[in-house]
C-alpha cells in the first residue's frame, strides 16, 4: 500500500497522461481525487475505529482499498481512474488511523515501542523504495502495475490483521461527526474544483466564482458544526486555543504545500525536459527520500538538545532552498548531479529537521489526552496542503506558460500544454514555455517553505516559556 505514496503515482503521471489522453486538469484530479478523500476522512476514519473496533475499520479500510486499486489498474480512462482514486482515498482514510491504533492494542507495554518502530522503519523503507520501484514498473511492465501490485500486498496485510490482530475499542468513544465530515469534504470538492477550471475558464467566471464561493460556505460551516460539538467533534477547536497547536499547523500547511506542489511538477520536468526515463525519474527523488526516512531517526535526538523552535525554523529555510534550486536548473542541459541531486539533497535534509519536532510539539500541545486526535488533525492538514497545493499551483502555472506563447487563446495554451505533458513530438516553442512556467512554479513552494520556517521562529513558543507553563 506504500506504492500509493504520492510521489509513486506523480512519477507515472506523465505515462498515465499519454496512455489515457488525458488533459492536464484531469491529470490533476488524478491525484486530487485521493488527497480530497483521505484528508476530509481520515479524522472520522480515526472515531469510526475507536467505535467500532479498530482492527474490524482496518480490514474494511483494506477490502475498499482493495477493490479501488483493482479499479485504478482496470481503468479504461480517466474518468474511471479519478473515481477509484477517490475510493482509494476513503480506504486509506479508514486504515491509516486504524493500523497505528490496532499495534498498540496488539502488543503489550514492553513490546509496543519495538512494534511502533518496525512499522515506522518499514513506512520510511517503502518511502525511499517506492518511487525507484513504481519508475521501473512503469518502465518495464505498466502503469497500471503501481496499482495492481497493491492487491496482494493489501490481502497479505488484512490477513495478518485478521490473524494475529487483537480487536479492541474505546468505551468513551462518541458518534461519528458526519456533518462535519461532509461539510469539509464539500468544501474542499469546491475550491478544488474551481481551481483546476481556472486556466480554461478564468478567474472571473461566474461558475469558478460559484464554486468557490461554495466552497468557502461549506468550510465555514464545517467550523460552525465543530464549534457546537465542543469536545465531540472530530476537530475539536479548543484545541487552537493552544498557540503552538496553531503554529505548526500552519506550518505544517505552508511546508506540505510546498512539499507536495514540488514533487507534482518535478516529474513532468526530468521527464518531458530532461528525457528521464521513469525509472530514472524515480531514482532522482532517492536522496531526498532516503534522507528524510532515516535522517528524521537523528532529528529528534537533536531536538531534544537544541529545541523544536530552532529546528523547525531551520529546516524549512533548509527544504526551501533545496526547492529554490529547482528553479534554476537547467534540465536539459546540466548533469543530475550538478543540477537535480544538490537540491534533493536540502529538501530530504530540511525536511528530516522538521518532521520529529513538528510531530512531538504538535502532540504535547495538545496533551496526553488529545494527542491522538490532535496527531489525526496534523496529518490531515498535511493531505489537504498537498491537495490545494497541486490545484491552486495548476492555475498559476497555466497563467505563466501562457504567457510565454504569445499570440495564443486561452484553449490555444491549454492544447499547447497538453501536448508538451504528454510527451508529444515537435512541441519546441511549447517545451521552451513549459521549461519557463516550471521555474517559476518552483518558486511558489520554496516560499512557502520558507514562510514556513519564519512562523516556526515567531509563533512557535521557546522552550524555556514552554517548560515554566
Amino acid at each position: 500500500m506504500a506504492l500509493l505514496d504520492g510521489s509513486v503515482v506523480n512519477i507515472a503521471l506523465p505515462a498515465i497522461q499519454q496512455a489515457l489522453h488525458a488533459d492536464a486538469t484531469a491529470t490533476q484530479w488524478i491525484v486530487n481525487a485521493y488527497l480530497l478523500l483521505l484528508g476530509a476522512f481520515v479524522l472520522i476514519g480515526g472515531s469510526a475505529a475507536d467505535l467500532y473496533g479498530r482492527r474490524r475499520v482496518f480490514v474494511l479500510g483494506v477490502v475498499v482499498f482493495i477493490v479501488a486499486s483493482i479499479g485504478c489498474g482496470l481503468s479504461p480512462n480517466n474518468v474511471v481512474l479519478v473515481v477509484s482514486r477517490a475510493f482509494q482515498g476513503l480506504g486509506a482514510a479508514l486504515l491509516v488511523p486504524a493500523s497505528l491504533a490496532m499495534l498498540g492494542a496488539t502488543f503489550g507495554e514492553h513490546e509496543r515501542s519495538q512494534a511502533i518502530g518496525i512499522w515506522a522503519g518499514a513506512a520510511a523503507l517503502m518511502m525511499a523504495a517506492g518511487p525507484l520501484l513504481g519508475g521501473w514498473l512503469v518502465d518495464q511492465v505498466s502503469w497500471r502495475a503501481i496499482f495492481l501490485l497493491n492487491v496482494p500486498l493489501a490481502i497479505a496485510a488484512a490477513g495478518l490483521a485478521l490473524r494475529f490482530g487483537c480487536e479492541s475499542k474505546d468505551p468513551r468513544a462518541h458518534q461519528l461527526d458526519w456533518g462535519g465530515a461532509a461539510s469539509v469534504a464539500i468544501g474542499l470538492a469546491a475550491i478544488t474544483w474551481g481551481l483546476t477550471a481556472i486556466p480554461g475558464a478564468g478567474f472571473q467566471d461566474k461558475i469558478v466564482l460559484a464554486a468557490l464561493g461554495v466552497g468557502i460556505a461549506f468550510l465555514t460551516s464545517f467550523i460552525v458544526i465543530e464549534a457546537r460539538l465542543h469536545e465531540q467533534a472530530m476537530m475539536p477547536l479548543s484545541l487552537y486555543r493552544s498557540r503552538n497547536f496553531a503554529a505548526t499547523n500552519v506550518l505544517t500547511l505552508l511546508l506540505y504545500f510546498a512539499l507536495g506542489g514540488a514533487l507534482y511538477y518535478l516529474p513532468f520536468g526530468l521527464i518531458r525536459l530532461g528525457n528521464y526515463s521513469s525509472t530514472q525519474a524515480g531514482a532522482a527523488l532517492l536522496p531526498s527520500a532516503l534522507i528524510m526516512g532515516f535522517g528524521s531517526l537523528f532529528a529528534g535526538t537533536i531536538g531534544d538538545r537544541l529545541g523544536a523552535r530552532l529546528l523547525l525554523t531551520v529546516g524549512p529555510i533548509v527544504a526551501s532552498c533545496g526547492l529554490a534550486m529547482l528553479a534554476f536548473i537547467d534540465l536539459r542541459q546540466q548533469s543530475y548531479w550538478a543540477g537535480v541531486f544538490p537540491s534533493m539533497l536540502l529538501l530530504g535534509a530540511g525536511m528530516a529537521i522538521t518532521v520529529p519536532p513538528l510531530t512531538s510539539t504538535v502532540m504535547a500541545a495538545a496533551g496526553k489526552a488529545h494527542a491522538g486526535i490532535a496527531s489525526g488533525v496534523n496529518n490531515a492538514v498535511a493531505r489537504v496542503a498537498g491537495l490545494l497545493a497541486v490545484a491552486a499551483l495548476g492555475a498559476v502555472f497555466f497563467d505563466d506558460f501562457s504567457h510565454h506563447l504569445t499570440g495564443t487563446t486561452p484553449a490555444q495554451a491549454i492544447e499547447a500544454l497538453n501536448v508538451v505533458m504528454s510527451g508529444q513530438p515537435g512541441a519546441n516553442a511549447e517545451a521552451i514555455a513549459f521549461e519557463r512556467a516550471l521555474h517559476v512554479i518552483m518558486l511558489v513552494p520554496a516560499s512557502c517553505a520558507a514562510l514556513a520556517g519564519l512562523a516556526g521562529w515567531v509563533w512557535i513558543e521557546p522552550d524555556s516559556v514552554r517548560a515554566s507553563n
